[in-house]
């Protein structure tokens, strides 16, 4: 009896992690298009920016965890536009290639749990506005806002020899 609710665990444990590792797998397929919009929100504190991604999948909860990547992913390669009291921003890099040039590094720096992670918080704890949300055919795009430290995060790029810094001359 005591082996048989041993073996049940064990099956149950081993059924919930298979289908996590799976959903986690579907979140970095998502994430691997780079399907995302990007809008400023307002100006954040000095060395911060607090911004609205907008992200696709098929399950919400997964968008609203992609969010974070997708919102550095944009802040280095894609910057976004401003709206009236709130000013757009250029990305870090102008190099179009820089990403395929540093692919292992970027492979490792976007990994679940990566680096990027430091640099990236949601605001609200995730919690997404009904507005936020939307059924767009068989999938959500959903909006979340958050914060990033790009003071830190050029440091973080510059130190890695990722990009120049600002003070290397042109």
């Amino acid at each position: 009896m005591k082996n048989l609710k041993y073996t049940i665990t064990l099956l149950l444990f081993i059924a919930v992690s298979t289908i996590s590792n799976a959903q986690q797998r579907k979140a970095n397929k998502d994430t691997e298009a780079w399907r995302y919009e990007i809008e400023a929100v307002q100006t954040g504190t000095q060395g911060t920016y607090l911004i609205k991604v907008w992200s696709y999948s098929k399950k919400p909860e997964v968008a609203t965890e992609q969010s974070k990547k997708n919102a550095i992913h944009g802040v280095i390669f894609k910057g976004f536009a401003g709206k009236s009291g709130v000013p757009g921003q250029s990305p870090l890099t102008n190099n179009s290639n820089l990403e395929e040039e540093k692919a292992d590094f970027f492979k490792s720096f976007f990994s679940d749990g990566g680096k990027y992670m430091k640099y990236v918080s949601l605001s609200n704890d995730g919690a997404v506005a009904a507005e936020d949300r939307m059924k767009i055919g068989k999938e959500y795009k959903i909006g979340v806002i958050v914060s990033v430290n790009v003071a830190e995060l050029r440091k973080e790029l510059e130190n890695a020899g990722i990009i120049k810094s600002l003070s290397s001359g042109f």
